[in-house]
């Protein structure tokens, strides 16, 4: 009896269990407050690109360490960060930015790349 209750209540955790992609379960709540370089977009810049798009990288011809550099380039960087996985130009290289992170770098603009 003992075994056939494991079966039956395995067998319900396996059939509640869903599969969802991380798009669909991450949180996609539009960005409330106002968007800075330095509180907000820095800090991703920093865990996410600067290894390649600073002093010594593979992308050192097109820096990202400082804020005049970010906000020249930030219509290359949306559209780099947004592009499909598996694109080749698909920023950063061999990951990708959490959406409530694009978002981030998105309503910054939107907001007028203040500084801070």
């Amino acid at each position: 009896m003992k075994k056939l209750m494991y079966i039956i209540s395995s067998a319900t955790v396996f059939i509640a269990c869903e599969s969802r992609t991380y798009e669909e379960i991450s949180d996609k709540t539009p960005v409330a407050e106002v968007v800075t370089y330095n509180k907000d977009v820095k800090p991703i810049i920093e865990a996410n690109c600067i290894s390649c798009h600073s002093p010594g990288g593979p992308a050192s011809f097109q820096p990202w360490t400082s804020y005049n550099q970010v906000k020249n380039n930030i219509d290359k960087i949306i559209d780099r960060i947004n592009r499909p996985t598996g694109d080749p130009q698909k920023m950063p290289q061999g990951g990708s930015l959490s959406p409530s992170q694009i978002s981030i770098f998105t309503k910054w603009k939107v907001d007028g790349l203040s500084e801070n």
